[in-house]
């Protein structure tokens, strides 16, 4: 079993119960590369629900399909969602995913991997 994938776009692995994932700096993404990520995700995941500290601070762009794929689709297995950003224009990306595509999992922005990590670990089962 796999304990890390990395593609073109994304890097992941899962480390104490909370799958990590970075994407590569200055990635777009259409639809077309957000099913390739997700696919890859699922493949590590091997069919367990985790929590996800998702870190889109490489992200140059994400067009309407990509995201209303990631909202719906690209949730499974998905439990909880923590996303990292670190400039407004990731802010601005991340508050437009949450409030126009509606993800069907708790999302939730963050400029601190610490902060992030918190919120996660709160939704750890005890």
């Amino acid at each position: 079993m796999a304990n890390h994938i990395e593609n073109e776009y994304s890097k992941f692995w899962i480390e104490k119960d909370i799958l990590h994932f970075v994407y590569k700096k200055g990635v777009e993404i259409d639809l077309e590369v957000a099913k390739k990520i997700v696919s890859d995700r699922l493949a590590l995941q091997q069919g367990k629900s985790l929590l996800i500290l998702c870190d889109i601070r490489g992200i140059k762009s994400v067009n309407k399909e990509a995201r209303n794929y990631f909202a719906i689709e690209g949730s499974t297995l998905l439990k909880v969602v923590a996303l990292l950003v670190n400039s407004p224009l990731t802010y601005t990306i991340s508050g437009f995913y949450i409030k126009t595509s509606s993800p069907s999992i708790i999302t939730k922005a963050f400029t601190t991997k610490e902060a992030a990590l918190k919120f996660l670990n709160d939704y750890k089962p005890v």
